[in-house]
């Protein structure tokens, strides 16, 4: 699906409304799918479309320097409230602002769908140090497991088009003339089932729906979660993603 340039960045800012709650609610990134994008020797990493720092935070915690860039001021709020020593600033993979040859990585978590490839691969080139790397990497929910299948066919009408396009790692690949590995690996969230509406009250898609709208959608996921046998009258569910990690070394 190809989104107008003003719609997509309609969608990209609407993360700023609900920051709180994506830092609270959104999952984390498994330790080794950071290991593999990163190595072990520390590096100069600058993470693109941060966020609130979910991707940063494992990126710091495994020894390497971070700098965060997200175009949402909200959600760089809620990273620097977080991880205080990674410095910010307002910015898109398609103008980035940092110097030349200044980063021996970039890394994006759950964002790289946002980007503009043709113009994100320039610039990837312009700050990436000559042996520099590209990270890309995604949770998705798995629906292998039967209530959140269940799920997935109730939000794929609103998420259609909305979602994580992961083709852009073969656009991004074939602008930076990159090799390309990728790791798969997962993760488990724990969370109560209005913390599972919180989250998905975190998507773009919801963000940008009416009150009315987003009430009914909200309460259609309630309803699911109340009478699904696999999550009816539990207080903590558990949600397994599976962690798509991709590993870009332009030539």
């Amino acid at each position: 699906m190809t989104v107008p340039d003003d719609a997509m960045w309609a969608r990209a800012r609407s993360f700023g409304s609900v920051a709180a709650g994506y830092a609270r609610l959104r999952p984390g990134y498994p330790a080794d799918a950071v290991a593999f994008l990163l190595g072990d020797r520390p590096l100069d990493v600058l993470d693109v479309g941060a966020g609130t720092g979910l991707l940063s935070q494992v990126v710091l915690d495994q020894g390497h320097r971070v700098r965060a860039v997200d175009p949402s001021p909200e959600m760089l709020a809620e990273l620097e409230a977080r991880l205080p020593a990674v410095p910010t600033a307002v910015g898109t993979a398609e103008s980035l602002p940092v110097g030349d040859a200044s980063v021996d990585a970039v890394v994006a978590g759950q964002a790289a769908h946002w980007f503009d490839p043709v113009p994100a691969a320039r610039e990837l080139r312009r700050v990436l140090r000559p042996t520099g790397v590209v990270g890309l990497v995604w949770n998705t929910r798995d629906d292998r497991v039967p209530w959140l299948a269940a799920l997935e066919e109730l939000l794929d009408d609103e998420a259609r088009g909305h979602e994580a396009d992961q083709g852009v790692v073969d656009r991004l690949a074939t602008e930076l003339r990159a090799e390309v590995r990728l790791q798969e690996s997962g993760i488990v969230q724990r969370a109560a089932p209005e913390e599972v509406v919180g989250g998905i009250a975190t998507r773009s898609y919801v963000a940008l729906m009416d009150d009315a709208r987003r009430a009914e959608f909200l309460g259609g996921i309630r309803q699911l979660l109340a009478e699904h046998p696999d999550t009816r009258g539990r207080q903590e569910l558990e949600l397994p993603y599976r962690t798509h990690a991709y590993r870009l070394t332009p030539r």
